[in-house]
């Protein structure tokens, strides 16, 4: 109510009233200010907004009943009032959703809450917060369609970025007239273009719409708000040329326009720009020469135009920019000699001219300031010697300038910088040696020098290194012995010196780089042994000796390795072939050793080019010694003719009871075999164990396939004969788990049968073979097999199997070969896990269970399996991971384009900096505007399992909720509500 002052006469002639207008007053004073009243109703609202929210860090232990809202952590009040008018919680870690309760602080201004967990949607009642200034919501996983908050008209600051809103894009904001800062982009609203009525907002400096599904051309009233500094619309499909009217925009500091469909050549108004400093316009589709008045933008600190089809020589007014920090315009078509001053005087931190066609002399002044971190020139066909001023460049982490012609030698300060990183000289024609003094870098995580003309002896100084990871020296004239201080490198996990001229032993300590997974020693001349410690390399995955002067057996310990790769050919060995190494590695792999041979036994098992060795023993023992042969031969015989009358006595003795026995089978077996049944199911031993090669339907790690009718009208089923020897038996005990397993996306194993050393286990058949052949295989007129929505049924079938292994099954079973090989699919292409050649039963331990040895296949390894045999479930949500980007990309985890060594992940991880670029690796033969938005969603969900931190994955659980969000809207029932599909992120 309004209290207004009385006339004194009123007041004179009227003490009734006067003493009801004393009381009133009174009591409004005592309603307005009495300490209780409003904070009564405040501190309601606060708690109620605490209590739905989770508070990890417990930074609301403040937020108490008993204490006035003033005090609590993050909010301010009035000084006069004592109201609310301020909460500020940056970066808190708070979860949970955004309580309604917010509205009754009426008096609130600023609410600011980036960089959180929250989720779920806004609360329309939000829009009763008039007196709002800032509304601050970036960088959380809030969702659902954005409300009208058009009420809130004194809004100066609105940033709801960085969420999952959905929806058509907010047209109400344009009503906003206030606003200066509006910040509306990384969300998943409706494609649609932008509002023309955004020009409305006169007053904006900054405006972020990046990643917004906006499409169409830049409306001509963006370019009439004048007071604009950042501009900011990347990551969308803005198309046509880019904008002359940009001009107009005389108050532009940064440009941000990556990651569209932008064509035409820069225009050259855009050097009219006089306060621009930073400017992205790459990963579009533009063209020509660059205007050379470009090269004039003196406060320049910012430029990149990478992924481009631009042409040409750059201005030569670039060489006099004096605020330059970081250039990159990789992977054009720009030609022509550098400019020779370029950072000559500029504080230039990065720059990547890679992937051009530049010529002439590499340039010299790049690091002439002392500030530079990463030079990238790969891929251009500069020539000449790398300028001695290099060797001052303390400041540069990443030099990569392989793929060029660059010659001479490389100077030895050069050698020691003390902040390298990497280091990738690599396919050029450099001479000279390593300088001793490369034991400065101790830092160095790759050095690259391949296919090169360096020479000399390896410096001792190189085991000083002992962070490095990678070290490729192939294809040079290095020679001299391997020293053995390379055994101190513990975090190697890839050693390439093939194809130089080293002598010598392989080095004994090279055992102690247990974290190896590539090693490659082939085409040198080493002699000497195979050292008996290669075998302590648990993570070895792939092992070349070939073409040396290797002499010996091969060490049987080797037998312990999980090597997917082996290649011991062209060598001096001796002795016998690993039935195991020689089934991994075939018999190419061994060919060239004039001294190895196989037991007779094995060449029935693989088919094998190499000696029989029993044969050669046989005729190298007996031809000289009738008389000890003839007698071997009959006392074998007594010994056999005495085992038949013991064997017909036993079936005598004992043949009613073994019928007794066969009868529950419901067939009568051999008692020799040893058979559990996990399913009904009648079949006959002979029947399974004699199996025709003509029916053999694949071949892994653990052993091959074989398809089998049934008689009996039982049916088809899968025979598994696992490989014999120790390292590939599945004991009894994981025998009886898998047995126990039910699950209809987990494969059914019926029996298994064992005698011996022969072991087979019996498989439901799975008629459209492995999920990888049925991804590459094509049907009539060039159509894939499976399109997206089959490919989304397998993916969450799969992960369903998957979790119930983890979650379901006690202990927790980890699979440890996750791999589209092994996803089956029966006849509606329903997905099963395969393969449990390898699984593990989990210990209850946060850490993880200890392997005894390595295990899974090169593309789908977790990064945490090259240094550790601790193996978890999250190991397998890594390998998950591969399968999904297989599925969404239709690549192979392992392609050449990847580069040597690389794989998937780490393409996916360099090639596309955030999910703005995911539309281009979407698989072409199946994307369309029906699914695009729906194969995105599983992209993300790929992305958080493959990411490098074990304990950053989900666990197969969330896996499978972040799908079944990620559902195509194709599946969804008639009436039910539509999911973002991206509120786990």
């Amino acid at each position: 109510m309004t209290l207004l002052p009385l006339p004194i006469h009123t007041m004179a002639k009227s003490p009734p009233f006067l003493s009801l207008q004393i009381l009133t007053t009174f009591l409004t004073f005592f309603y307005l200010f009495h300490p209780s009243m409003p904070k009564t109703v405040e501190t309601k609202a606060l708690l109620e907004f605490k209590n739905q929210l989770q508070d990890p860090l417990n930074y609301l232990d403040s937020w108490k009943d008993s204490e006035s809202p003033c005090h609590f952590t993050g909010v301010s009040c009035d000084l006069n009032t004592g109201q609310v008018t301020e909460i500020s919680l940056d970066n808190k870690s708070l979860s949970g959703v955004l309580s309604p309760s917010i509205s009754l602080l009426q008096s609130l201004t600023s609410l600011v809450l980036p960089s959180n967990l929250i989720s779920g949607k806004i609360p329309v009642q939000l829009g009763n917060c008039t007196n709002l200034k800032v509304l601050n919501l970036t960088g959380n996983q809030m969702s659902g369609s954005l409300p009208d908050l058009s009420s809130l008209t004194n809004l100066e600051i609105l940033d709801l970025s960085e969420n999952y809103f959905v929806g058509g894009f907010p047209t109400w904001v344009a009503s906003l007239n206030g606003l200066i800062s509006l910040g509306l982009g990384q969300n998943d609203y409706e494609e649609g273009e932008i509002p023309e009525s955004l020009g409305n907002l006169k007053n904006l400096t900054w405006i972020f719409l990046g990643g917004s599904n906006l499409r169409g051309e830049i409306p001509e009233s963006i370019f009439e708000l004048t007071a604009l500094q950042t501009l900011d619309i990347s990551g969308n499909q803005i198309s046509g040329n880019f904008p002359k009217s940009i001009s107009k925009l005389q108050n532009l500091i940064k440009i941000e326009l990556f990651q569209n469909n932008l064509t035409g050549e820069l225009p050259r108004e855009l050097a009219d720009l006089t306060l621009l400093q930073e400017i992205d316009i790459s990963s579009n589709q533009m063209f020509g020469n660059l205007p050379p008045e470009v090269g004039n933008l003196k406060n320049l600190t910012v430029f990149q135009l990478y992924k481009n089809n631009f042409s040409g020589e750059l201005p030569p007014g670039f060489g006099d920019l004096h605020h330059l920090k970081s250039f990159s315009i990789y992977r054009n078509s720009f030609s022509g000699e550098f400019i020779e001053n370029f950072g000559r005087f500029s504080p230039l931190n990065l720059i990547d001219i890679s992937e051009n066609k530049f010529s002439g002399g590499f340039p010299k002044f790049l690091c002439e300031n002392g500030n530079l971190q990463y030079l990238l020139a790969l891929d251009n066909n500069f020539s000449g010697e790398l300028a001695d001023n290099y060797a001052k460049c303390k400041s540069l982490e990443r030099l990569r300038i392989n793929q060029n012609h660059l010659s001479g030698k490389i100077s030895d300060g050069l050698w020691a910088l003390p902040n390298a990183k990497l280091m990738d000289l690599s396919d050029n024609e450099f001479t000279g040696g390593i300088s001793p003094q490369i034991g400065s870098s101790i830092g160095l995580d790759e050095l690259i020098l391949g296919n090169n003309k360096f020479s000399g002896e390896l410096p001792l100084e190189i085991g000083k290194l002992t962070q490095l990871e990678r070290l490729q020296l192939s294809n040079n004239n290095f020679s001299g012995r391997i020293p053995s201080e390379i055994g101190n490198l513990k975090q190697l996990s890839s050693l390439h010196l093939e194809a130089n001229s080293f002598t010598g032993p392989i080095p004994i300590d090279l055992g102690q780089c247990d974290r190896l997974v590539d090693l490659n020693l082939a085409l040198n001349s080493l002699s000497g042994n195979i050292p008996n410690t290669i075998s302590q390399m648990s993570s070895l995955n792939s092992l070349n000796l070939s073409g040396n002067e290797l002499k010996g057996s091969i060490p049987k310990n080797l037998q312990k390795l999980k090597v997917s790769s082996i290649d011991l050919s062209k060598n001096q060995l001796s002795g016998r072939v690993p039935l195991f190494l020689l089934t991994m590695g075939g018999d190419k792999a061994f060919l060239g050793n004039k001294g190895l041979c196989i037991d007779e036994s094995s060449s029935s098992e693989v088919n094998s080019g190499l000696a029989i060795c029993s044969r050669q023993h046989f005729n190298q023992r007996f031809t000289g010694n009738k008389l000890v042969m003839f007698c071997i031969i009959l006392s074998g015989l007594v010994v056999i003719l005495g085992c038949l009358l013991l064997v017909s006595y036993w079936n005598f003795k004992f043949g009613e009871s073994d019928m007794e026995n066969n009868i529950k089978w419901g067939t009568e077996t051999d008692p020799r075999w040893k058979i559990e049944s996990f399913h009904p199911m009648e079949f006959n031993a002979d029947e399974i164990c004699n199996l025709d090669e003509d029916n053999l339907i694949g071949c892994g790690g653990t052993g091959k396939v074989y398809r089998l009718d049934l008689k009996k009208d039982v049916g088809t089923v899968a025979v598994k004969q696992l490989w014999t020897g120790n390292g590939v038996k599945v004991s009894p005990t994981e025998i009886e788990i898998l047995g126990k397993i039910r699950h209809k996306n987990v494969l059914k194993l019926y029996a298994s049968l064992t005698k011996g050393g022969s072991s087979f286990l019996v498989f439901e058949y799975m008629a459209n073979g492995n999920l990888f052949e049925a991804l590459h295989r094509e049907i009539k007129g060039g159509q894939l097999e499976l399109d997206w929505f089959q490919r989304y049924r397998i993916a969450l079938g799969a992960a369903k199997g998957l979790a119930y292994l983890h979650h379901d099954c006690f202990p927790p079973i980890i699979h440890r070969d996750v791999k589209s090989t092994n996803i089956l699919l029966d006849d509606d292409y329903e997905p099963k896990i395969a393969d449990f050649g390898v699984a593990k039963v989990a210990e209850e331990s946060p850490e993880g269970s200890e392997a005894s040895c390595f295990a899974g296949t090169h593309g789908y390894i977790a990064p945490e399996l090259a240094y550790s045999l601790k193996v978890s479930e999250k190991s397998d949500v890594y390998s998950f991971g591969v399968v999904l980007l297989e599925l969404v990309t239709g690549r192979r985890p392992i392609e050449d384009e990847y580069g040597e060594g690389k794989d998937m992940v780490y393409w996916f991880s360099t090639d596309l900096y955030d999910h703005k670029n995911a539309l281009k690796v979407l698989d072409p033969k199946v994307v369309s505007d029906l699914v695009q938005d729906d194969m995105i969603k599983v992209l993300k969900v790929a992305t958080l399992c493959t990411t490098k931190l074990p304990n950053l994955r989900p666990t197969m659980k969330d896996v499978v909720k972040m799908l079944v969000d990620a559902e195509p809207y194709t599946f969804r029932s008639p009436g039910s509500t539509e999911t973002n599909g991206k509120a786990f992120l």
